[in-house]
C-alpha cells in the first residue's frame, strides 16, 4: 500500500476496505516477525553445531531474553492502543504527547535493566534453571545479551508505535534488515572468528543496533505522522494508566511466558541436557507458528483501535470474522506439520537421537491445540485495540500463568519427563475455554454499542 503522507496512511485505517487493509498491514508485520523467528531458528541452528550444552544455554536465555522484550512490549503495545484510538478520534496532539511518553520511559527503563541484569546474572541464570554443565555457555551468552537490552526494548516500542500509524512496511524494514544481518554475522562470528556462543549473543545485538538506527531515523528526520520528542515527554497518570492498561496485561503475559518456560527449563533439567535442549528447540519451532499469527495480529489491533475510537462498528465486526478465517486456517496447517513431521524439524537443529526422541514428543505435544491459537490471539488483539485492559489481561496470563504454571509444577511429579512435555497441551486446553466466554461477551458488548449507536443516530 502506497500513501502520499503519513496522515493519508492513518486514515486509511478508517475507510480502506477491510480485506484489503488487513492483508497490507499483515503482510509487512509478518515478514518482519517471520524473519524474527527464522534467525532465532538460524541462532539455534548454529549453536547446535557447537554442541548440546551449548544449545540448552541458549534455552535458558531464552525466556530472559523474552523479559526483556515483554517490558518494550509494555510500551510498545500499551502505547500503540493509546495512540491508535486517539488518531481515530482526531487528537494528534495527544497521541503525539502518549507516544513520546512511552518511548522516553523505555529508554530509562532499558538503562536500569541493563544494570539490574549484570550485577545479578548468575543468579538470574540459576533461577531459569542453568545446570553446571550449561552454566559457562549461558553466562557467556546472556551478559551481551543483557548488554543490548536497551536496543531490544526501544526496538519493541518504536516498532509499535510504527504500527499505531498503519506504516507497517517500516516496521518490516526495520525488523528485516536486523534479521539478515544476524544471519550473515552468525556463521562469521560463532566459526570464521571462534567465538561460539559470545560471537552469536553479538551478532543479535549489532543486528538489534541495525533496526534501532532504521526505525530512529523515521521520527528524527520527521517521517512519522506522529512526533517524537522529549519536549512532548509528560509524567502524566492519565497517559501512563492508558499505557499500562494494555502494556501490563502484555507484559504479565511475556513475564509468564518466561516463568513457565523457566519452570519447563527447572523441570526438564531433572532429565539431563539433553531434555532441556529438546524444550529450547521446541519453544523456538512454536515461536516460528507463533510470530506469524503475532506479525497479524499487529496489523489487525491498529485497525481495531482505530475503528473503536471513532465509533464504527460495523469495519471491527468485518476486520474480526475475516481475521478468525484467517489466522485460524493457518494455525490448522502449521500444527498438522508439527504432529506429522516432527522428528524431520528437530533433526534440523540437533543430531542427537536423545534430543530428536524428546524433541519429537514435544512437538507433537504443543501442536495438539496449536490450531486453536488464531482464535485466542484474534480476540486477545481485539481487547487491547480496544482499551479493555482486563479481559486482555486474563486471556494473556490465562496460558502462560492460570494454568501453565500449575501444570508445570504438578504434572512432572506424577508423570515425569511426560509431564514436562504435555504441560503446555493441558494448559491450551483450559486457555480455549477462557477465550470462549471472553469472546462471547465481547461481541454482545460490541452489538449493544453499536445498536445504541444507531438509535442515537435515529433520535438526533
Amino acid at each position: 500500500m502506497k500513501f502520499s503522507s503519513s496522515e493519508e496512511r492513518a486514515r486509511a485505517l478508517g475507510k480502506m476496505k477491510i480485506p484489503s487493509l488487513l492483508i497490507g498491514l499483515s503482510i509487512p508485520s509478518i515478514i518482519a516477525m517471520l524473519t524474527n523467528a527464522i534467525y532465532n531458528l538460524v541462532d539455534a541452528f548454529f549453536i547446535g553445531r557447537i554442541g548440546t550444552s551449548a544449545m540448552g544455554a541458549i534455552a535458558i536465555a531464552f525466556p530472559i531474553f523474552n523479559l526483556i522484550g515483554a517490558v518494550g512490549l509494555t510500551y510498545g503495545v500499551g502505547g500503540a492502543s493509546y495512540v491508535s484510538r486517539l488518531l481515530g478520534a482526531g487528537d494528534k496532539e495527544q497521541a503525539d504527547r502518549a507516544a513520546s511518553t512511552a518511548f522516553f520511559t523505555s529508554l530509562a527503563t532499558g538503562i536500569a535493566f541493563t544494570i539490574l541484569g549484570l550485577t545479578f546474572l548468575d543468579p538470574l541464570l540459576k533461577a531459569f534453571g542453568a545446570t553446571e554443565t550449561i552454566m559457562e555457555y549461558a553466562r557467556e551468552y546472556t551478559m551481551v545479551i543483557i548488554m543490548g537490552s536497551i536496543l531490544n526494548m526501544m526496538n519493541m516500542t518504536m516498532n509499535n508505535l510504527v504500527r499505531a500509524e498503519g506504516n507497517a512496511p517500516r516496521f518490516m524494514m526495520a525488523m528485516v534488515s536486523g534479521a539478515l544481518l544476524n544471519v550473515a554475522l552468525d556463521p562469521l562470528f560463532i566459526f570464521g572468528f571462534g567465538m561460539g556462543v559470545v560471537g552469536a549473543a553479538l551478532a543479535t545485538v549489532i543486528s538489534q543496533s541495525v533496526s534501532t538506527m532504521i526505525l530512529l531515523e523515521y521520527y528524527l528526520r520527521k517521517k512519522s505522522y506522529t512526533r517524537l520528542s522529549i519536549k512532548l515527554y509528560r509524567f502524566s497518570l492519565h497517559i501512563y494508566g492508558e499505557i499500562f492498561k494494555i502494556g501490563l496485561p502484555t507484559f504479565l503475559r511475556q513475564f509468564l511466558s518466561s516463568f513457565s518456560v523457566a519452570l519447563l527449563n527447572n523441570a526438564a533439567a531433572v532429565y539431563g541436557d539433553h531434555a532441556v535442549a529438546s524444550v529450547g528447540i521446541t519453544m523456538r519451532v512454536l515461536m516460528l507458528g507463533m510470530m506469524v499469527l503475532f506479525g497479524y495480529g499487529q496489523a489487525f489491533q491498529p485497525v481495531t483501535g482505530y475503528n473503536y475510537g471513532a465509533k464504527n462498528y460495523s469495519r471491527i465486526f468485518e476486520a474480526l470474522k475475516f481475521s478468525l478465517i484467517v489466522t485460524t486456517a493457518f494455525a490448522i496447517v502449521f500444527g498438522i506439520a508439527g504432529m506429522v513431521f516432527p522428528g524431520m524439524i528437530i533433526n534440523i537443529f540437533s543430531d542427537d537421537p536423545k534430543v530428536i526422541e524428546i524433541g519429537s514428543q514435544a512437538l507433537r505435544a504443543v501442536s495438539i491445540f496449536f490450531p486453536t491459537f488464531g482464535f485466542v490471539l484474534t480476540f486477545n488483539y481485539l481487547f487491547q485495540g480496544m482499551g479493555k485492559g482486563l479481559s486482555a489481561g486474563i486471556l494473556s496470563m490465562a496460558k502462560q500463568g492460570i494454568f501453565l504454571i500449575p501444570a508445570v509444577i504438578t504434572l512432572p511429579r506424577i508423570f515425569g519427563l511426560n509431564g514436562v512435555i504435555y504441560a503446555q497441551t493441558v494448559a491450551d486446553f483450559f486457555t480455549l475455554f477462557v477465550a470462549g466466554i471472553l469472546a462471547i461477551r465481547a461481541i454482545k458488548k460490541l452489538r449493544i454499542e453499536s445498536r445504541s449507536q444507531v438509535a442515537d443516530g435515529r433520535a438526533g
